[in-house]
């Protein structure tokens, strides 16, 4: 994992608009999060490859014995093209292939489970499979923007994903989506119907559409509702049960929500795992940021059974039942 340096807290956020530090940890639980400066050599794909980097190397492998890379982002460098060329580029890879998933909040698992395919029919050996995002360039930071821009962060995760003999394997993947439901957690702007060329021509700063849009109560209430049918999917698929998870990573989206799906399948504290407090909602990044330090802390160990699942804008959802 990697995120940038610059802490901004609940308190910091008072000097660009009318909130507090209570409003916004009753809401989303979140206490800090972590903004890139303009001007630290912080990109998505930048922010990609240096954690990238700590993966491939924890993985016992070098650039070149990645067969393919994934990559999960909202937020990428450019208009096109993606992110996960520039990646292979800087990490030095040979010319493989890459591609970018543009699934937001589910992004990393829609790039977890595209990467498992690949695995599962022998097409390639080692997957690079990276969330990253810079979020906090492209936020309305006033009073105007706040139930927006004090929910996210910026950071970056990665893993690897390679065939191998143990009994390590992704056991369950299961994708979903509601179209119906696009603009109510949404960017209207850029796009086909609004390109760049004509937010030079005719800007104007007043428009809300070219900053992101969330219907809040509603997103919630659909969320409160899909994490735990994703992971129930998936677990009835294994035939496991939820006290067979050690460790579910939701998407950090919001705490109010981890802490509804763990009463409604009557999960220990121990079993889940939570870090939107320290980072906020780093999107597509939040699942490897959080399995990151999970592993790291010892959470996950050989044998583990982790559930990771997510949802977002789309709507979009899905879950991954891994045995570590």
């Amino acid at each position: 994992m990697y995120v940038p340096e610059n802490v901004v807290t609940n308190d910091d956020l008072t000097q660009y608009m009318d909130t507090n530090d209570q409003w916004i940890r009753e809401r989303t639980g979140i206490e800090q999060r972590r903004w890139a400066v303009p001007g630290d050599g912080n990109t998505t794909a930048t922010m990609g490859v240096k954690a990238a980097k700590i993966a491939i190397e924890r993985a016992g492998l070098t650039p070149k014995d990645i067969d393919f890379i994934v990559f999960a982002t909202l937020s990428p460098d450019y208009y096109f093209p993606g992110s996960g060329v520039m990646v292979q580029d800087m990490l030095g890879c040979d010319t493989i292939g890459a591609i970018d998933i543009r699934n937001q909040c589910s992004g990393f698992v829609y790039a977890l489970t595209t990467a498992d395919q690949f695995i599962k029919t022998g097409m390639y050996k080692n997957i690079l499979v990276i969330g990253s995002e810079l979020q906090s360039s492209g936020t309305d930071k006033t009073t105007r923007g706040r139930g927006i821009s004090v929910i996210f962060g910026d950071g970056a995760g990665a893993l690897v994903l390679s065939r191998s003999n143990d009994d390590s394997e992704i056991l369950s993947n299961n994708l979903h989506s509601e179209g119906k439901y696009d603009k109510e957690l949404a960017e209207l702007v850029p796009g086909c119907l609004n390109p760049p060329q004509k937010l030079v021509l005719d800007w104007d700063k007043e428009n809300m559409l070219y900053f992101p849009y969330m219907n809040g109560n509603f997103v919630f209430k659909h969320a409160v509702t899909r994490f735990p049918e994703a992971i129930m999917e998936g677990l009835e698929a294994t035939g496991m049960t939820p006290e067979d998870i050690d460790l579910l990573i939701p998407h950090q989206a919001n705490l109010r929500i981890s802490q509804f799906v763990q009463k409604r399948l009557k999960m220990r504290d121990e079993q889940i795992m939570n870090n939107i407090q320290k980072y906020g909602n780093t999107t597509a990044a939040s699942i490897p940021i959080a399995m990151t330090e999970a592993w790291e802390q010892g959470r996950i160990k050989r044998g583990d059974i982790v559930v990771t699942v997510a949802f977002g804008s789309g709507f979009t959802w899905g879950a991954n039942i891994i045995k570590f």
